[in-house]
């Protein structure tokens, strides 16, 4: 299994962010190619209450390659050109394979 993950830093404007993303972005995403499940949670806080991060999303994918195609694909480039809509402060995008799962 691939995952992509996506944390986004505390952005300027916390309700038009989270209005755009809820409304407009998650929709996009939704139609990603081969997205097995998806999940993203606002207002991360961490364990000590310093949060670094705003928002996070993940997103699974079959393997590498599924995960490539589908941001190769028409859906993922309307994802990636969406995004400083409604980031100011640009996210860290990751991407990992899940090499172990209990």
């Amino acid at each position: 299994m691939e995952k992509l993950l996506v944390l986004y830093p505390a952005q300027p404007n916390a309700e038009a962010f989270k209005t755009y993303y809820v409304q407009n972005h998650v929709p996009l995403v939704r139609k990603l190619p081969g997205l097995r499940t998806l999940r993203y949670s606002i207002d991360v806080q961490s364990l000590a209450g310093d949060a670094s991060f705003f928002c996070v999303f993940e997103g699974e994918f079959a393997d590498r390659e599924a995960l490539r195609a589908a941001m190769g694909s028409p859906e993922g480039h309307a994802v990636a050109e969406d995004v400083p809509k409604f980031a100011q402060v640009a996210p860290i995008v990751l991407r990992y394979s899940v090499e172990h799962e209990v």
